[in-house]
């Protein structure tokens, strides 16, 4: 498994299509993947420190397992197949682990809350990832200001 860093979500021009993208913690491969529209305002609320007036479907999840002293250690992006990517939610309840099937976009929703930390099987990247050269820095440093400036309404 190798860690990741969520580097954040942005609208994939020009089919208007969100995007997560994630980046090796000690490396340089970044993992995009498309997201629909709901998941992506659900993160990027997350990044922004946003709190809604009523509890949105991930922070319901989040309070859900405190309430219950369920402790969410980390989730894996586990598998592509056919073009769908495939998550694991581990967590501990009481001494006993459990594992969650899930979609990797609201895995991350869910780990932005609880600052989780997000793996990827090797498979999985060796698949699916990118590695931007350092003249593609300025790109990652133009969505890295584009995040800076997005708000939730643009997923909308």
């Amino acid at each position: 498994m190798i860690e990741l860093n969520l580097v954040g979500v942005r609208v994939e021009l020009p089919t208007n299509q969100p995007i997560v993208l994630l980046k090796e913690r000690e490396g340089e491969r970044y993992l995009p993947i498309w997201i629909g529209a709901m998941e992506a305002t659900a993160i990027a609320f997350a990044l922004q420190g946003i709190v809604t007036a009523r509890p949105m479907t991930h922070d319901l999840l989040k309070n859900i397992l405190e309430e219950v002293g369920a402790n969410v250690e980390r989730i894996v992006i586990t598998e592509l197949k056919e073009g769908t990517f495939y998550a694991v939610i581990h967590m501990a309840v009481n001494g006993s682990r459990y594992e969650v099937s899930s979609r990797p976009s609201d895995a991350i929703a869910l780990a932005v809350r609880g600052n989780t930390p997000i793996f990827a099987d090797e498979n999985v990247l060796t698949e699916a990832s990118i590695v931007i050269r350092d003249d593609e820095e300025q790109e990652v440093e133009k969505f890295r200001e584009f995040l800076d400036q997005v708000t939730p309404e643009d997923f909308a």
